[in-house]
């Protein structure tokens, strides 16, 4: 059978994972009363939640006896490890742009992978039946993006299609029939390469492991594409990693293939198919699973370097253990081991002291999610700021910077680009009209002056703008850049607090807590309207007294308190301070607890 391996790229929210799910349905993988689920690729919980994709996923369809193999990957940069390991297994990939947007910055960084790797792209332009789609300009616009990432001509002279993934349609013309997707289908036959894999059939086997995932009843699965030969199971195979060194020996269990949603067990793995391996014990991502006569390991795609960091610490608060069951240092040790062993765009290292271990990613929306995923499963954690990682070049200190796009509506822009070139050291580079009333911005500012800004960009722009980011280039130092503002209010008492004190706080600033909330001394409770730190007492309960006034028993009406989600928080905390993350709450509090070691701590830092 023939065979074709593509992927769908695009920026976040240009509809891919809803396009798969079109080309499921129509290629026939459901029965016909079979109850279908929107977003069928996103299996896990939190991708449901949140409406990403965060892991690069497989599946598989048959159309017209050819086999086409869809590699359904995330849009965000800070899963962009996924997409760079996973553009190796196919020959072809399926470029959707959003007829509105046109080509974002997560476009551009896919498709930089994908055009230096050789693949020639299907150009597909979604979304057309928008009442503020221009398909044309976005074809223009990808050219010109092609151009400029030095495509060759064959990338050049790409077909375009238009589609509606919601609606169920794709064609060669704007106005075609609209009425289902094969023309899509026979494009992607027509248009992508059968893999080259193939002519190496009868060479040994050989294999390079692309993901790692556990399955409950068969343990540790590694996917990848055959590279040449065919495999069995019940074979035996090596491991080699990338210098060639032997890793083990083992016994293939079980081969699977991706047939529509579920994977089978099929007899035999042919090159050029991208199958799923069981039976290893240590073999991980980028190594080489291959016969046993073979010495060299496949090369494998270099990944970009991480560039934040982020302590996570064991919990030491006074109310540590209350929530979570697995609190120890070594229990979170594993669990990061295990975490880099899948990912391979996260970096651990130990700290001195041997309670905190330094976490480097790619952004703050990765920590966001691995935090999540261990806070589910019982882990309580304290969280530092997100640090930037600097480099040193020719001896001269280098910092990241990243290439900012930003559409926000027309009378925000002033004070979007005085924040982002003022304070954050920012430099603009483009500014456009983006039609309906918007204005495109792209800016070169550095990472350490986007971590926090968020919150205050959606602020600032009453949560009309849309801000993405992409990694650009390493620049020279560019001085230092000013934290928060504002000072924090900060629990001098461990208790509950009392809503008769809260109220009596509200012109302190605003709070982050409510009533009948436990507390523990130097834990912070809310945001001070001026720029100092302010120690109070949340606990303070009302003096009665048998004396009776009108007016004086009023009912206390709180406003309701500012509540922070655990991305919020990470961005929001200052150097000195953590976030405290448990199963059940997240809670923002000092490094040091006590008032006189804080001072201490703040004077020798000077």
């Amino acid at each position: 059978m023939d065979i074709r391996n593509i992927a769908i790229i695009a920026h976040v929210d240009h509809g891919k994972t809803t396009l798969v799910d079109e080309l499921l349905k129509q290629s026939g993988v459901y029965r016909e009363n079979e109850a279908t689920q929107e977003r069928a690729m996103d299996s896990n919980d939190i991708e449901r939640e949140r409406g990403i994709t965060i892991l690069a996923k497989c599946t598989s369809v048959e159309w017209k006896g050819t086999r086409i193999n869809i590699v359904d990957t995330p849009g965000h940069a800070d899963f962009g490890g996924e997409v760079e390991r996973i553009l190796s297994m196919v020959d072809g990939v399926v470029l959707l742009v959003d007829a509105a947007e046109g080509p974002m910055p997560q476009t551009k960084f896919v498709t930089s992978k994908a055009l230096a790797l050789g693949l020639r792209p299907i150009v597909v332009v979604n979304k057309v039946d928008k009442a503020d789609g221009e398909p044309d300009r976005a074809v223009d616009d990808v050219f010109d993006l092609f151009a400029a990432l030095e495509a060759d001509d064959d990338q050049l002279d790409f077909p375009t299609m238009f589609a509606s993934g919601r609606a169920g349609w794709c064609d060669n013309e704007l106005d075609g029939p609209r009425k289902n997707l094969d023309a899509l289908f026979d494009k992607i036959v027509e248009h992508v390469p059968a893999p080259a894999q193939i002519a190496k059939k009868s060479e040994p086997f050989r294999m390079l492991a692309t993901t790692l995932s556990a399955d409950p009843f068969i343990g540790r699965i590694l996917t990848g594409r055959v590279e040449s030969g065919t495999l069995r199971a019940g074979e035996t195979v090596k491991a080699l990693s990338r210098d060639g060194t032997k890793i083990e020996q083992f016994r293939v269990s079980k081969v699977l293939a991706f047939r529509g949603l579920s994977q089978t067990a099929i007899d035999a793995a042919e090159a050029g198919d991208i199958v799923t391996l069981a039976g290893m014990t240590k073999a991980t991502v980028a190594d080489t699973i291959c016969d046993l006569s073979v010495e060299d390991a496949i090369p494998a795609q270099p990944i970009d370097p991480p560039t934040i960091t982020v302590t996570f610490g064991i919990n030491d608060s006074p109310l540590a253990g209350k929530d979570g069951k697995k609190v120890q240092s070594r229990v979170i040790r594993d669990r990061l081991m295990k975490e880099c062993e899948v990912n391979v765009a996260i970096k651990i290292a130990d700290t001195p002291g041997g309670d905190a271990f330094e976490v480097s990613g790619r952004g703050e929306l990765q920590m966001g999610v691995l935090i999540e995923n261990m806070r589910r499963e019982g882990f309580e954690l304290s969280i530092s700021r997100p640090q930037v990682i600097f480099t040193e070049v020719d001896g001269v200190r280098h910092e990241p910077i990243e290439e900012v796009t930003i559409d926000v509506d027309d009378e925000y822009t002033g004070s979007v680009v005085e924040k982002i070139t003022g304070p954050r050291k920012g430099e603009l580079t483009e500014m456009k009209p983006a039609g309906a009333g918007k204005t495109r911005i792209i800016a070169l500012v550095p990472s350490r002056g986007l971590i926090g800004y968020h919150g205050e960009f959606l602020t600032d722009t009453r949560g009309t703008g849309v801000l993405n980011r992409v990694f650009h280039d390493w620049a020279p130092h560019k001085g230092a850049i000013p934290g928060r503002r504002a000072g924090v209010l900060i629990s001098m008492e461990n208790g509950t607090s009392v809503s008769y004190a809260l109220w009596n706080l509200e012109d302190r600033g605003k709070m982050m807590i409510g009533a009948q909330v436990d507390v523990y001394q130097g834990m912070i409770i809310g945001e001070h309207s001026r720029e100092n730190d302010l120690e109070v007492n949340p606990l303070k309960g009302k003096k009665l007294t048998n004396v009776r006034a009108s007016g004086t028993d009023e009912a206390v009406r709180l406003t309701t308190p500012i509540t922070l989600s655990l991305e919020e928080a990470i961005a929001y905390i200052d150097t000195d301070e953590l976030v405290e993350v448990t199963p059940n709450n997240i809670r923002l509090r000092k490094r040091y607890l006590d008032p006189h070691e804080r001072k201490r701590n703040a004077r020798s830092q000077g």
